[in-house]
């Protein structure tokens, strides 16, 4: 069943946004009567569409899955990007932070408002498609500084790292309330940029013996969390 996100509702009648609307007629080609999932404030219900709304029918029960991880990526070439953005958000993540990197092939033009709003438009549907109560975070565009704020356990990948790897890490801190995992971009982060990260309480992490792509990175070590993670 389709599911949607909506920020609007009254009485017992949801309102989906006007693009949302549009795919519920004009792309699922669906009917007034039709029955559809909705979120609204990270909750789940059951809805019958009605003209521009979605009658309330029940409340559904349904448990949050996502993981409190926040995935920081270098800002990256669209394709990449988008890559990345689906696949975090189909692994559970909580929030996507984009940051500007000394090696990001990518340089942010005074546009950053337009390709957060794509970005979020992004991972909504994802969250939809993959039948999530939550929507990931995408706060802004950070810098490599900002990100020395962050509160949570905090780790970034490197190619340099030759002893800690990510499953020792995760053996040893079982529990955490958050986690903050730092993605380096194409051709891994700076040596400035990891002394900065080490400064600030990242802890270094390995990811075995082979160079990924940076849009691989991501889900490998967001599947590894999902699966340690798994009751």
């Amino acid at each position: 069943m389709q599911r949607y996100f909506v920020a609007s509702k009254e009485e017992n009648v949801f309102y989906p946004s006007k693009e949302d609307l549009h795919h519920i007629y004009h792309v699922m080609r669906m009917k007034e009567g039709d029955l559809v999932e909705v979120v609204y404030e990270e909750e789940l219900y059951l809805g019958k569409i009605k003209d521009n709304g979605i009658i309330l029918e029940k409340k559904l029960s349904e448990e949050n899955k996502t993981s409190n991880v926040i995935l920081i990526i270098p800002v990256l070439k669209e394709a990449k990007m988008d890559f990345i953005l689906q696949k975090a958000t189909e692994l559970g993540v909580y929030g996507i932070y984009p940051f500007k990197s000394e090696r990001s092939v990518v340089k942010t033009d005074g546009k950053d408002d337009k390709k957060i709003e794509r970005w979020r438009k992004i991972v909504k549907e994802a969250s939809e498609q993959s039948k999530r109560v939550t929507i990931p975070k995408i706060p802004k565009i950070f810098s490599l500084q900002e990100l020395k704020d962050l509160d949570g356990n905090k780790i970034f990948c490197s190619t340099t790292e030759k002893e800690k790897n990510v499953k020792k890490y995760l053996t040893k801190h079982k529990k955490y309330d958050k986690l903050n995992i730092v993605v380096g971009p194409e051709g891994g982060l700076s040596k400035k940029e990891e002394a900065f990260l080490i400064d600030n309480g990242f802890i270094p992490v390995s990811l075995g013996p082979f160079i990924m792509r940076v849009e691989t990175v991501p889900i490998f070590i967001l599947s590894i969390i999902s699966y340690e993670s798994m009751e």
